[in-house]
């Protein structure tokens, strides 16, 4: 057996110190860039907790008033998106807006409806779902109030740039994301709230539009994905530890080997 090693280690010469250096700086580099990047998705798991922990507070906590125009530049996901809120005036009906959407009542539409508020600004409000069969408005007329309404549900920012692969089509009233500026010119709404509000599920008249269908929910996979970066950079740190030791072996073979022979 030590002859068998000491002939691989005159088969292969040790490695020069250039080739070593470059092999530990690739794996001092492998190991510190795999262990960034399994801190970082701890860091990043560590803030979705929080987030998730801040959005149920919103969602489970008393309404507050729709914020005005004054309150409209500071709106931003961090601190308002998804926290409950409440408005009273009256829905320009005649100006609602049909958005393509996906819910667990399967295909269909979202009904997006400005209402025109008691503090002067226009909100546009997402009622709910209906399905395709009674887009047209006529088809859920008892669902249509007219007088003044009180609405309560969620504040969303606004969803630009249509949707993955498909962009809204305001001419032909088509319509795949809840974009509000764009709906707003479409419709010729006039200062319009830069979010909307899904509406929660107290029933409508007529049992349409469908509110309360809000899904919310956050992909957290930091975790396994902090894993799998720190499993490979155990990984390098192994492979680096047997060249190390091949190398050691490869040397003390080389310098034990007896000098060959001369002619």
């Amino acid at each position: 057996m030590n002859d068998q090693k000491a002939d691989e280690g005159r088969a292969r010469r040790p490695r020069s110190a250039f080739s070593l250096i470059v092999l530990a700086f690739i794996g001092f580099a492998g190991i510190a860039g795999f262990l960034s990047l399994g801190i970082w998705q701890i860091e990043r798991r560590a803030w979705k907790l929080d987030l998730i922990e801040r959005v149920d507070q919103r969602v489970h906590a008393d309404p507050v008033a729709a914020p005005g125009p004054s309150g409209w530049p500071s709106i931003n996901a961090k601190t308002d998106e998804y926290r409950r809120v409440t408005a009273a005036g009256q829905f320009r009906n005649d100006r609602e807006t049909l958005v393509t959407a996906v819910t667990k009542d399967g295909g269909g539409y979202w009904v997006l409806t400005p209402l025109e508020t008691k503090d002067g600004f226009t909100v546009l409000v997402n009622r709910g779902f209906v399905p395709p069969d009674k887009r047209d408005p006529a088809q859920r007329a008892a669902g249509q109030i007219a007088g003044e309404a009180t609405v309560t549900g969620l504040l969303r920012l606004s969803e630009p740039k249509g949707a993955f692969l498909r962009s809204n089509d305001p001419a032909n009233g088509r319509w795949f994301s809840r974009d509000v500026p764009e709906i707003a010119e479409a419709r010729g709404l006039d200062n319009v709230a830069p979010y909307f509000i899904d509406a929660d599920a107290t029933p409508n008249p007529g049992g349409l539009p469908i509110g309360g269908l809000t899904v919310i929910a956050f992909q957290n996979n930091h975790l396994v994905y902090a894993l799998t970066w720190f499993t490979l950079a155990l990984m390098v740190g192994v492979a680096a530890v047997r060249v190390a030791r091949e190398e050691i072996r490869v040397r003390r073979a080389a310098s034990t080997s007896p000098p060959p022979e001369r002619e």
